[in-house]
């Protein structure tokens, strides 16, 4: 059940309409049907283009789907990770209130971080830490805040280790208690050889000197903090999904399902003119006139010969029902303890009441791994005895799950962003670029660490690239790359 896409969705752009006979209804081939490939989809569409989406699940949505287990009592629904929908995008945000409807609801996010026994709030709060952080942790962090008022930061994020932008913003008590033991469980390396070029747009927590700075009398709290409330669809993130794929077929576009892509044909002119796909036994071809591909940006290079070797962190979920109505009132627990299997204990129905049958609720753990390991082969039966040993140790009474299990897979999780990985990647958009008529878009496509919405607005960008004929591929691979939190400018 692995997964080769992207991250997800939607812009209405008023557009005029470009001419069939200018476009002499050329067809173009959209590899994935995830956010990204789905968003670029409906602009050529809406444009008149022929579309043919190819993905190799037998589902839209791709990272973004939910899956249904029928449980003994009802329906469970699980989504691939804990995802919600924020953007700072006004128009994105019409569009998908217009297609959801009353099938959108509003959810407040409620986290904190489990760790050595105790609940933190996540962000980390200051006054949160002294109220319930053991003494030796209060007093390194006081140290290290001494020490901050005299370093200064690494400005240049591409060179410098997450290990190292951690510490030179929050200290090394805070980094070895909330950051070393879960950024290794989570990626699988060391975090010193780990890039620390994508923390400061997911990271949203308190600098040391800023918290010296505001205990002076007369200062106020600047530190940001992340969006809590956002849109959630009612029956799970995936709906999203599924419903724009009808409002797509309705248009004409063709979406194959369970169909693996394994072969790329180029002409003379260096132009793809066909794409060669696994589908029901039989491998088939589509001829089209331009690609515009959501598949991981190793895999393309690989169909297309070359060695890329950029590589992805995997994540298995467990999700199991629960015979109680609610196990907390958090929408996901981090799980920091390096023993503990999974990094992210979440209950679905703290995002919609409808993920779960009524009186009882569900959990999903996040348990990251490689394709291949022993947690990825683990039998189902053994992992679910392993997590639920980690649910008690968490305070979760292991009596409450029932018997029923379901257990699902995502190859192409979190692209692994070592200290080496930006070469790397360089390497493979210049030998992807010898392509003209190749653009590479979303999540995977691009090897990028991003969220949902620039996922959908990438998608958008590669389908205009084609409409308007300029050539946008580097601005896909750099589009919202600003060293600020992109989260905490939602509009919802």
């Amino acid at each position: 059940m692995g997964r080769l896409h992207v991250h997800f969705h939607l812009f209405l752009a008023p557009r005029l309409q470009t001419s069939m006979s200018h476009l002499e209804k050329k067809h173009i081939a959209v590899l994935g049907a995830g956010p990204a490939g789905l968003m670029a989809a409906w602009e050529l569409v809406e444009a008149g283009y022929q579309v043919t989406i190819l993905d190799r699940d037998d589902h839209v949505g791709g990272m973004c789907a939910t899956q249904t287990f029928k449980g003994e009592h009802g329906d469970y629904r699980f989504d691939f990770g804990g995802h919600r929908f924020i953007t700072k995008n006004p128009k994105l945000l019409s569009f998908v209130d217009e297609l959801m409807g009353d099938d959108l609801l509003f959810a407040q996010r409620k986290s904190v971080i489990r760790y050595r026994g105790r609940i933190y709030q996540y962000p980390l709060a200051l006054v949160d830490l002294i109220k319930n952080a053991p003494l030796p942790l209060l007093v390194g962090g006081a140290i290290d805040l001494g020490k901050q008022l005299f370093k200064p930061k690494p400005q240049d994020q591409s060179t410098v280790s997450f290990a190292q932008w951690i510490e030179s913003r929050f200290g090394t008590t805070l980094y070895k208690n909330f950051f070393e033991g879960y950024t290794a469980k989570l990626w699988g390396i060391d975090p010193a050889t780990l890039s620390g070029d994508w923390a400061s747009q997911r990271i949203s927590l308190m600098d040391l000197k800023d918290v010296a700075r505001r205990l002076l009398p007369g200062r106020r709290s600047s530190v940001r903090t992340y969006a809590r409330q956002y849109r959630y669809p009612k029956l799970g993130f995936g709906q999203l999904y599924t419903r724009l794929a009808e409002e797509l077929e309705k248009k004409g576009v063709e979406i194959v399902l369970n169909s693996d892509v394994c072969g790329v044909k180029v002409n003379a002119d260096n132009q793809i003119e066909a794409i060669e796909y696994q589908h029901e036994d039989t491998v088939k071809t589509l001829v089209c006139d331009q690609v515009i591909s959501t598949l991981p940006l190793s895999l393309m290079c690989k169909l297309t010969g070359f060695d890329s070797e950029l590589t992805f962190r995997s994540l298995r979920f467990l999700n199991i029902p629960m015979e109680v109505e609610n196990v907390s009132d958090n929408t996901w627990q981090y799980l920091s303890d390096p023993e503990i299997l999974g990094t992210r204990l979440q209950e679905p129905k703290r995002r919609s009441s409808f993920m779960s049958p009524e009186g009882r609720t569900s959990v999903m753990i996040e348990i990251p791994c490689d394709k291949g390991d022993d947690v990825w082969n683990m039998q189902g039966d053994q992992l679910q005895q392993r997590v639920l040993k980690d649910l008690e140790t968490l305070g979760v009474d292991p009596k409450h799950a029932t018997k029923e299990y379901f257990t699902s897979y995502t190859e192409h999780a979190y692209p692994l962003m070592d200290m080496t990985y930006q070469a790397k990647r360089e390497k493979a958009i210049t030998h992807l670029s010898q392509f003209d008529n190749l653009i590479m878009t979303g999540r995977q496509g691009t090897f990028r660490y991003i969220f949902t919405d620039t996922a959908m607005e990438m998608g958008m960008m590669a389908a205009e690239s084609v409409i308007d004929g300029v050539d946008r591929r580097r601005e896909i691979f750099d589009f919202r790359n600003e060293k600020t939190v992109i989260e905490v400018q939602s509009v919802a």
